[in-house]
């Protein structure tokens, strides 16, 4: 049985609470999470050994130690983007395939930073929203869209990725600028692509569910709310990843979707006003 071992700032999430059994699931028990370390515990939950005994997982006091005993590596923290380059620093010099959770990194220079130091030590590294493997986005033709809206949930810093991350997946990497046009309360980006081609993310609040309004230019119009168990697909997308080394997801799309997430918060800052994005 292959080995992953966990390396989080707090065990205690939601993440991390699903994946060990998901993960044994869509690997028809070949795989385990085994090991497992964190920087802190969670201020309102289990602590870390605890988390470690309840999941019958063995913890570890350093990074290294995970990375000696695996065979894979999961770099989680998905709320606390920041802390990523910090825990990632030695699995990606370790050769050995590694998952960053999302949200990837808290910028762009950060999302080059860790794929270059990947790609310095021949360490295989992919990152992605779960949303991206929705049967339904899957579906969708690329070809002539013009236009997408979409609408989900949650706050734009740690939510924002499961709009944006489909949008890039359907329309490129090719983002010109971004324009903050929601409120504090009701989040709202415009990103504009090559060729005039646009896309929004709204986030009217709490309960809304992720939907995608599609406009081509044959002036038809679609609609796409995704109903399947995406989570499910991702992590079989995962295991994959383990067992070939080779990612399903481009590092041009991971960078391109977290420089349209760092300018827009810059946008929120001064909304109405366009913010180039840098060229890749």
């Amino acid at each position: 049985m292959k080995k992953i071992g966990f390396i989080d700032y707090y065990l205690d999430e939601w993440h991390a609470n699903q994946y060990p059994g998901w993960i044994k699931d869509a690997s028809g028990g070949a795989m385990e999470v085994a090991f497992a370390h964190a920087i802190k515990d969670a201020e309102h939950g289990l602590t870390n050994r605890e988390w470690c005994a309840k999941h019958d997982v063995t913890w570890c006091d350093t990074i290294e130690e995970v990375i000696a005993q695996s065979d894979y590596l999961i770099v989680l923290s998905p709320d606390n983007p920041e802390q990523h380059e910090r825990l990632a620093e030695l699995p990606l010099a370790s050769g050995k395939p590694t998952y960053v959770d999302k949200t990837f990194a808290p910028d762009r220079a950060a999302a080059l930073r860790l794929f270059e130091r990947a790609a310095q030590h021949y360490t295989p590294l992919y990152s992605s929203s779960a949303l991206r493997y929705a049967d339904e986005y899957g579906e969708i033709e690329r070809a002539g869209i013009r236009v997408i809206s979409s609408l989900g949930p949650g706050s734009f810093e740690n939510y924002s990725i499961h709009q944006i991350e489909p949008i890039v997946a359907l329309m490129g990497t090719d983002a010109k600028r971004v324009m903050f046009v929601g409120t504090e309360a009701a989040p709202a980006l415009l990103i504009e692509f090559a060729g005039g081609r646009q896309a929004t993310i709204q986030q009217p609040g709490r309960g809304c569910p992720f939907m995608l309004v599609i406009n081509y230019d044959s002036a038809t119009c679609r609609v796409v709310q995704p109903a399947s168990d995406y989570f499910q697909r991702f992590i079989r997308d995962l295991v994959t990843f383990f067992e070939t080394g080779q990612a399903s997801v481009p590092p041009g799309e991971t960078i391109a979707i977290m420089s349209i997430i760092e300018n827009g918060q810059i946008a929120a800052k001064q909304p109405y006003q366009w913010i180039d994005l840098p060229k890749s």
